[in-house]
């Protein structure tokens, strides 16, 4: 009895791992590679390139690192295209004929590094898209039709070491996007519509904060207006940009913002070099020449302050003047008044004495 038993439970046994063998079989071709594609298990690589695809190939294996789908015919992606390969690190999107992008296109890929949409024909991107990925550097959006990226972006791409915005439709750039790329080392802008009027004045500012740190970007040549057509940003002198300062505040505002951020950034450094060297006299550090248009900028500011200092001393004067003025006037109302109602009274009594003197003159 005992003999069989033990048989009975081998027997089931082996058909437990035939079982689990069958399965992991299964679960192994249900990740292979993708027909359309080449895949190396080693590099973890796929390659899909120029295969005519018109969607996101199915069934890729979870651990692939690097993805790459270019000169395909895509035109769109939706909402968590790439959901089976959470740990991919590049995906290369570029060249295909990509429209619109679902805001959760993206979504579970944490680990994403770089991400090229380059040569599609994107009009917008959603400012969602990229919010669950911390860990990009590397973007580029270059040969689209962006008309412009949203201020809300500048946190997903804190990180970023490299833009590409080059041969779009940008007309002008939110500052506060380009002052949250902390990280930025490169910057391609050109190829687009720029126009150079008074809501360019914080892009240029900013690109001078920028190359001053030593950033590297391409250039920004104006299409707008037409007296600047093809004319280099970075070189056109502040002087241009006078007119911006009788139609309103931004130009004031961008400079001021401007030399605080320029001042805030010298006591950094200044102040973390402090903590070596004992009883080693500090090295002063050398002051940095500063760019000819920031000298420009504060020569602005600094006559813009004295012309308004001049304008309200002469708003006090004329208000001072106007007081007295009127009080001058009101006295001599009063006076002119007070001596028209003594004549007054003075011919009524010469009055009343010629009319008793005939009277008088009678009786006697």
């Amino acid at each position: 009895m005992v003999v069989p038993n033990i048989t009975r439970w081998l027997f089931v046994i082996l058909q437990l791992i035939l079982g689990c063998a069958a399965l992991l079989s299964l679960l192994s071709l249900s990740h292979a590679c993708p027909k359309e594609c080449s895949c190396n298990s080693n590099t973890k690589v796929v390659d899909c390139r120029g295969r005519g695809l018109y969607d996101i190939p199915r069934r890729l294996h979870p651990d692939t690192q690097e993805l790459y789908l270019q000169d395909n015919r895509i035109r769109g992606l939706g909402s968590m295209a790439f959901r089976e390969i959470p740990l991919v690190r590049i995906l290369d999107l570029s060249n295909n004929s990509i429209t619109s992008i679902s805001p959760t296109a993206l979504l579970g890929l944490r680990t994403l590094q770089r991400l090229s949409l380059a040569y599609n024909s994107l009009r917008e991107l959603d400012k969602r898209m990229l919010g669950p990925i911390r860990s990009l550097s590397h973007l580029d959006l270059s040969h689209n039709s962006l008309w412009g990226l949203s201020g809300a972006m500048g946190d997903s791409l804190r990180n970023v070491s490299h833009l590409g915005l080059a041969h779009n439709k940008l007309t002008r750039l939110d500052r506060s996007l380009l002052e949250a790329l902390t990280h930025l080392d490169s910057l391609t802008l050109r190829g687009n519509p720029w126009r150079c009027d008074c809501q360019l004045i914080g892009l240029k500012l900013w690109l001078e904060t920028y190359l001053f740190k030593g950033g590297v970007v391409d250039e920004v040549l104006c299409s707008q207006p037409e007296e600047m057509r093809d004319r280099d940003l970075q070189k056109v002198p502040y002087q241009l940009f006078h007119v911006c300062m009788t139609t309103s505040y931004h130009y004031l505002f961008a400079n001021l913002h401007h030399l605080e951020s320029e001042r805030l950034l010298r006591g950094h450094t200044h102040g973390g070099g402090g903590g070596g060297g004992g009883g080693m006299p500090e090295c002063e550090t050398k002051q940095k020449h500063r760019p000819v248009n920031l000298r420009h900028a504060i020569a602005t500011v600094i006559i813009t302050g004295v012309v308004c200092g001049i304008v309200c001393l002469m708003m006090l004067a004329a208000a001072v003047y106007g007081c007295a003025y009127a009080a001058i006037m009101a006295k001599y109302q009063r006076e002119l008044k007070k001596n028209e109602e003594l004549a007054a009274a003075q011919g009524a009594d010469h009055a009343t004495a010629d009319e008793k003197e005939p009277l008088e003159n009678a009786i006697a």
